[in-house]
């Protein structure tokens, strides 16, 4: 289980940014791609500014995922030591290189843009930015492969979300093994208990039995001794 709160560890204040980056990254790079893909503008304004804003992201994301490493790699010789279970921190692990992956994709896409692959972003020879036409075929591509990464995306985050459910069970788990142990000392002490009962109350039992044997026992020598007393009494007094 996790013990760190946001406010005190580093690696969930990156990633809440990181995050947060990428929501506005993501709908970036579908523009990037559609525009891209069907402008045949040679200086098209949208697409090289659309490219000048992704690859600004891409390199805020991708200081953020090395942060993202050195924080993974600081924890992972000594968990418990940063009050982490070793699930979380494989969880971490996990969401750097998925994260990673597709910031590289989309460093990918822009590579190829400035290398000149046809219906992308190159560069001229003077340094401005040109838009290459694509063949139909080539735009299919694009789109198939745009759709690929986008599920690629929600299944990565579908992971993510099973991920923290699966640390959420194992800590219900570990939870409830706890209350399950202090049921059943709560049990044994129960017993215990009962069984003393049960012992100072035959003992008492016993005790009131003896007692009365003993009142009974009394009470008939007193009987005894006052008829005897009564006899003795009238004996004198005939005798006078």
């Amino acid at each position: 289980m996790m013990n760190s709160t946001n406010e005190e560890d580093p690696f969930l204040q990156v990633q809440s940014e990181v995050l947060q980056t990428l929501s506005s990254t993501r709908p970036l790079f579908t523009s990037y791609l559609r525009i891209r893909s069907l402008t045949s503008n040679t200086t098209n304004p949208e697409l090289l500014s659309t490219a000048r804003d992704l690859s600004d992201s891409i390199v805020t994301l991708s200081e953020d995922i090395s942060d993202l490493r050195a924080s993974v790699a600081a924890v992972q010789s000594d968990p418990y030591k940063y009050g982490l279970e070793i699930e979380e921190v494989s969880r971490r692990q996990r969401f750097v290189e998925e994260i990673s992956n597709e910031v590289d994709d989309m460093q990918e896409e822009l590579s190829k843009g400035s290398s000149g692959r046809p219906g992308i972003v190159g560069r001229s020879e003077s340094g401005k930015g040109r838009v290459y036409d694509s063949p139909p075929q080539e735009r299919e591509d694009y789109n198939a492969e745009f759709e690929q990464q986008q599920q690629l995306t929600m299944m990565a985050e579908q992971d993510q979300t099973l991920d923290s459910v699966y640390v959420t069970v194992g800590n219900l788990r570990q939870q409830a093994n706890v209350m399950g142990r202090e049921l059943a000392e709560q049990e044994e002490m129960l017993h215990e208990t009962d069984t003393l009962t049960d012992r100072v109350g035959g003992r008492l039992q016993y005790g009131l039995k003896t007692m009365g044997t003993v009142i009974k026992k009394n009470e008939d020598g007193l009987i005894m001794f006052m008829r005897a007393s009564n006899m003795g009494i009238g004996a004198n007094y005939t005798g006078h």
